[in-house]
């Protein structure tokens, strides 16, 4: 089988630089903040599924809008795009979380995924009001996605667990199709959950040696439930048509960092409990040096940013190239996403999809309605023959 390819809506707010607008834009340069309205929002997504993208992932947390309220009314924007919608079982009952993805599946024609974010950070756990610890919060995650796998196949369910207490519980209407379960986690126990009940394990940019690891750990916990799910991979890209451009875009990138802030992020995220954060943040340890830590791949977006904190960075081929590896190691879906995302999802589109489809790697969604390049005519432009 070839990848699957999905992009990523920035509910945070978006813009040309990782952070704000860097040191301010001077006069007649282009780098405003766009806000994560709807209108430009289905901007996105519309230019994701044009390029052929599958889904969109949208994620949960207090520093961006819902995830569940965004992408339904974007669905009425699009047309086949399907939405990853990310959200934290600490929040909202199995019961509802069923209901909800039912309802979902109906009214969008079944174009609902779901990132299943357990909450790496307790700080920010207990303002949404969840006072469990980290191990505590992935053993209720287990006992949340045990009651909503067991409704989506039409049981009642009766359930007085350790976190999860749930009586008579049904849904009046299955959703068709069942969305697929992605998750993620690098911790001991978030693995057993993965194994458990993942479709999809997700796990963040790291070197291929490091992700095929992983791979083979969680594959081998699954095994031992009798089961097998895909693997995904998070990873922002910068791709041109050349190597000095893409790489020429990276610095700016960071050139438009100052060091301050670079500090001050990489404070926060030293607290992280997460694991995975813990494993980015050893990729560059805070230092501008040595960002390149494997061939095209680019540490420079964890200096400011948590969770995914690498990118593709080279030529449309180099970047299909890395893909390719990745997908060797055991990776069959791609998460992506670039600054800003509205360009950088043609980018994508426009000059690493069409490389995959010709290396049988990637097929077009059906209904994407992607077609092969074509010559393009000039107009008025003379026909002069001798």
């Amino acid at each position: 089988m070839g990848v699957t390819l999905h992009w990523f809506l920035p509910t945070m707010g978006d813009g040309r630089h990782l952070v704000g607008g860097g040191h301010g834009n001077a006069t007649g340069s282009a780098g405003a903040i766009r806000p994560a309205s709807v209108g430009y929002l289905a901007q996105v997504a519309r230019a994701a599924e044009q390029a052929g993208f599958d889904g969109a992932l949208t994620p949960t947390g207090a520093w961006c809008e819902d995830a569940w309220l965004t992408t339904a009314m974007l669905v009425a924007h699009t047309e086949r795009l399907r939405f990853l919608v990310a959200f934290r079982p600490g929040a909202i009952s199995p019961t509802l979380a069923a209901q909800q993805a039912a309802t979902f599946q109906r009214h969008s024609g079944g174009r609902l995924l779901l990132n299943v974010v357990t909450g790496g950070e307790s700080r920010e756990q207990r303002a949404y009001g969840d006072f469990l610890d980290k191990d505590a919060r992935y053993a209720r995650t287990g006992e949340f996605l045990s009651v909503v796998t067991r409704l989506w196949r039409g049981e009642t369910v009766d359930l007085d667990g350790a976190y999860v207490r749930v009586e008579s519980a049904s849904l009046s209407r299955l959703p068709d199709p069942v969305p697929p379960v992605y998750f993620g986690g690098s911790s001991p126990a978030a693995g057993d959950v993965a194994a458990e009940h993942a479709d999809v394990y997700l796990t963040w940019g790291e070197p291929v040696d490091a992700v095929r690891e992983k791979i083979d750990w969680i594959r081998g916990l699954a095994a031992a439930r009798g089961r097998s799910m895909r693997f995904g991979i998070r990873l922002h890209v910068i791709t041109r048509d050349t190597a000095d451009e893409a790489w020429a875009q990276a610095h700016t990138l960071l050139d438009a960092l100052d060091p301050a802030t670079i500090a001050g992020v990489q404070a926060g995220l030293a607290a992280s409990e997460s694991e995975g954060q813990r494993r980015m943040r050893a990729l560059h340890n805070g230092s501008t040096d040595n960002l390149t830590i494997a061939p095209n791949l680019w540490a420079g977006v964890g200096l400011v940013r948590g969770g995914a904190g690498t990118a593709l960075v080279g030529s449309h081929t180099e970047v299909a190239d890395r893909i390719a590896e990745y997908h060797e190691a055991g990776i069959d879906e791609f998460v992506l996403s670039g600054y800003p995302h509205l360009e950088e999802a043609w980018w994508m589109g426009e000059g690493v999809m069409p490389i995959l489809r010709g290396r049988g790697l990637w097929t077009p969604p059906a209904g994407a309605g992607v077609e092969a390049p074509a010559a393009r005519s000039v107009p008025f432009a003379a026909d002069y023959r001798t």
